[in-house]
């Protein structure tokens, strides 16, 4: 921190400090941090063995970077992150637009200032934070956003031809020397914007209207993109693609554990709804299965890919429809029951690209059908299958409640019940509270009830019993009484009132 008192050119080159391009800089810090075996990336999960390893490999070869995945896996978080790996502070020339190095100057202006002050010449520090450039790809991005213009108004005033470097107004990748400057979405660019690009990587020059400005800017670039097969909108040109050293795929988390810890780490929960919202495993582990069912489902786009952003908000849903419930009955806790899966149909259908089959269904009733999936996926980690359960010569221990159904009886479990409600409505189905005491007999009480709700979903799942959705919750009935109405329903359609 000494380093940023000094304020002229002449007490910089006295303290013997040596500069560095930004690409050698990001390599001897991230050489110390392997070294001193410092984690980095902090909060970027489930990259450990893929993708950061090849990050770390780039970086140490000093290359610009292609980050290729589909949407919300890390990339611009990735981006962002590597700052940190920049010296704290970095010595420029005072005044200069593109922040020139006091000892390697490439600006007209900072060529300038040293010609007339030499070692007089003033010095200002400038923060790592403010050495990170990011612009989001679009069809209108033009040349002179990126790269720069001429000013009219600078040259008439200066008494200037066009082809003097003082008229160029620079554009956001010159005011991004000696830094990290990102592109988000690549492939959205221009083919010209992305030739434009290429000439900066190769040859080092400007070309603004016809006049070409040699200006070897200092720039470790990162690049995020879709898989190119995503998108009609465009792709990277290959001369650009073939400048870009090293490409690295990016994917979603390959476990639940993983997924995890990335929604809790994301999810934005106050501090009121951790004291008063009860949120078991079980419920957290099905948000988690929802999106994994959701990126193997036929009808939702696999090429759009189903973002970690639909776990995160889908949490946070999960946690309100739960705290909205406790506020209109005025209890002072609760905790997440499966009827309030139904809260989290609006993050699901948010966040999913449908394919054809997909949008005759709806999308409502895709996520409807996400949940139930990820339901029957769980449900063998509880308890037995019930299909093999029916079929066993021993003691079917889903009997009694299927008998219950069978009797005529059915249950409705709106998302609106009190606690006390809650526990009255399951406690009258025969045989449910055994069987979970039965297989989980060390349970709370609010575990043991969101277990018993468990077990009708997944009866329903392995059409045991019929589940019909509600407004705002799920109803249960016995499968062949629906499976009548059904065919009465249907035998009603095909009569002729005419005849």
């Amino acid at each position: 921190m000494e380093q940023i008192s000094i304020k002229t050119l002449g007490e910089l080159k006295a303290s013997n400090y040596s500069s560095l391009t930004v690409k050698d800089e990001l390599r001897k810090n991230l050489i110390q941090q392997l070294q001193n075996k410092d984690a980095g990336f902090e909060g970027i999960l489930g990259y450990d063995e893929t993708v950061i390893p090849e990050l770390q490999t780039a970086i140490l070869s000093r290359h610009n970077i292609l980050l290729l995945g589909l949407r919300g896996q890390a990339k611009t978080r990735i981006a962002r992150l590597m700052v940190n790996l920049l010296d704290e502070y970095i010595p420029y020339i005072t005044g200069s637009e593109i922040f020139d190095d006091p000892l390697n100057p490439i600006s007209w202006y900072g060529k300038q200032e040293i010609a007339t002050h030499g070692d007089a010449t003033p010095i200002s520090w400038q923060h790592r934070s403010e050495r990170y450039t990011e612009k989001l790809a679009t069809p209108d991005v033009t040349v002179a956003d990126l790269i720069g213009d001429m000013d009219p108004i600078k040259a008439a005033t200066l008494k200037l031809t066009y082809n003097d470097e003082r008229v160029i107004h620079f554009g956001l990748i010159p005011r991004a020397h000696r830094s990290i400057f990102v592109i988000n979405e690549l492939p959205d660019l221009q083919a010209r914007i992305q030739v434009a690009l290429f000439n900066m990587l190769q040859e080092k020059d400007i070309q603004i209207r016809g006049f070409k400005l040699r200006l070897p800017l200092d720039v470790q670039f990162v690049f995020t993109a879709n898989p190119e097969d995503y998108t009609n909108r465009g792709s990277i040109v290959t001369p650009l693609k073939d400048r870009i050293e090293s490409q690295i795929l990016t994917h979603y988390p390959k476990t639940i554990a993983i997924s995890r810890k990335i929604t809790f780490q994301e999810a934005k929960i106050t501090d009121a709804q951790k004291l008063t919202v009860e949120a078991d495993g079980l419920v957290k582990d099905l948000i988690e299965q929802v999106a994994f069912e959701a990126r193997k489902s036929e009808f939702i786009d696999q090429k759009s890919g189903v973002s970690a952003r639909l776990t995160i908000s889908a949490y946070e849903n999960l946690i309100s429809t739960a705290e909205r419930r406790m506020l209109i009955n005025g209890e002072e806790n609760t905790f997440v029951r499966l009827a309030d899966l139904t809260g989290i149909i609006p993050a699901v259908t948010g966040k999913i690209e449908l394919v054809y089959e997909g949008e005759l269904e709806g999308p409502a009733k895709v996520a409807n059908t996400l949940i139930g999936k990820a339901i029957k996926s769980l449900f063998s980690r509880y308890f037995p299958d019930p299909e093999k359960a029916k079929k066993s010569k021993t003691a079917n221990p889903y009997q009694l409640i299927t008998d219950w159904f069978t009797d005529g009886n059915t249950l409705d479990i709106a998302d609106n019940l009190t606690a006390a409600q809650y526990k009255k409505e399951l406690m009258q189905v025969d045989g449910l509270n055994e069987l979970v005491k039965k297989f989980h007999p060390k349970l709370s009480a609010n575990q043991t009830l969101l277990l018993m709700e468990f077990a009708l979903h997944g009866l329903a799942e392995y059409s045991q019993l019929n589940k019909k959705y509600l407004s705002g919750g799920f109803g249960f009935s016995d499968m062949f009484d629906s499976l009548f109405n059904t065919e009465l329903e249907e035998d009603d359609d095909d009569i002729d009132f005419n005849s």
